[in-house]
């Protein structure tokens, strides 16, 4: 089932939360609200649930304005970043929760909750667990439970609100893996904040990347990393050197090189250049500068140079650690930026 919102406000105070969000959210996609804290991702999401009610706008479930059905009714399945477990039932328990408390005429027989159970717990690779409190539990297997939860009333719609921001760096990489996979086996319209651009990048189909209330763009994470559509965007996600510089012409000035404009460079006068640092490369032309330092990072090498003749112009760029002993610091280099973007200057 498919999500449709429209021209959305929420206001806390005198606090915007969310102004005018329109956004539509395909049936069977992994959608990412990206964003910083404060951004709105999460008031977002309680709107969709029914946890929160907006001043102006509609949430449309397929056809059906959502806005004027209970949390109940809409039959959402909510995961929220604490897991929200009872911690005096037991994991079946836990599990089989929103079926035991539905209403009598709607409420299943005992025997076919318990197979649900069951089913989820295999799902949610938990077998022979059932029995266990949530305290004999590592977090990455508590939050498989409160996964299982949210599945087992056959949601329509699966939110899940920072499911991995508890759990150590290992088991989100883990759980990240694993949640594509139920994502695939489901084909669960589902929605997940986040502030891990890694973690978005990695999971979605789409990414939301919302900034002030605001939709700064809806991309696939390729077009989001790769085709950034305004300036936070390519501060956000991911790393990024900014450089001033001047549109004359058909040509970039920057930092005294001269570099094509494209058809979506702002038109003449200042503006900001914005480059990736695996998008510097080392070469002949291009910007000369002295390396200050650099810092492994795994497989790679990030090296802060100095452009010549330009005050206070650093830029980091990523090489081969193999590079470490060709550029140590104090040497020169010239640098090519093969791939930028240009924006107004702020």
């Amino acid at each position: 089932m498919g999500i449709r919102i429209e021209h959305l406000d929420k206001r806390f105070g005198a606090f915007a939360a969310l102004d005018d969000i329109n956004l539509d959210i395909r049936e069977g996609e992994l959608l990412a609200l990206l964003g910083p804290s404060g951004s709105g991702k999460t008031t977002l999401l309680r709107i969709i649930a029914g946890l929160e009610h907006a001043e102006r706008g509609r949430v449309l479930f397929g056809s059906e304005d959502a806005s004027q059905l209970s949390v109940q009714e809409r039959r959402v399945g909510f995961v929220f970043q604490h897991y929200a477990l009872f911690r005096h039932l037991t994991v079946a328990d836990n599990i089989a929760f929103g079926l035991k408390v539905r209403r009598r005429r709607d409420r299943w027989p005992a025997a076919k909750i318990a197979a649900r159970v069951e089913e989820l717990l295999s799902l949610v690779q938990l077998q022979g667990l059932g029995g266990r409190y949530p305290s004999q539990l590592s977090g990455g297997q508590r939050q498989r439970v409160a996964l299982a939860r949210a599945l087992a009333i056959e949601p329509r719609v699966l939110l899940l609100d920072e499911p991995f921001g508890a759990l150590d760096a290992q088991v989100r990489r883990d759980l990240r893996g694993w949640l594509r996979q139920l994502h695939e086996q489901t084909g669960l319209t589902t929605v997940f904040v986040t502030h891990d651009q890694e973690e978005a990048l990695e999971l979605a189909d789409r990414v939301a990347i919302l900034n002030g209330g605001r939709i700064e763009q809806l991309a696939t994470p390729a077009e989001a990393y790769d085709r950034p559509a305004t300036p936070f965007v390519y501060s956000f996600v991911g790393a990024v050197n900014r450089l001033r510089g001047r549109r004359s012409g058909d040509r970039i000035e920057v930092a005294g090189l001269a570099l094509p404009a494209s058809a979506t460079t702002p038109g003449e006068g200042e503006l900001d250049l914005y480059v990736r640092p695996e998008d510097l490369r080392v070469g002949e032309g291009g910007w000369e500068a002295t390396v200050v330092g650099s810092q492994r990072s795994g497989p790679r090498l990030r090296v802060r140079a100095r452009l010549h003749g330009e005050e206070h112009a650093e830029v980091e760029l990523e090489l081969p650690v193999e590079a470490q002993d060709a550029h140590p610091p104090g040497s020169r280099v010239n640098l090519i930026p093969a791939r930028y973007g240009a924006f107004p200057s702020a």
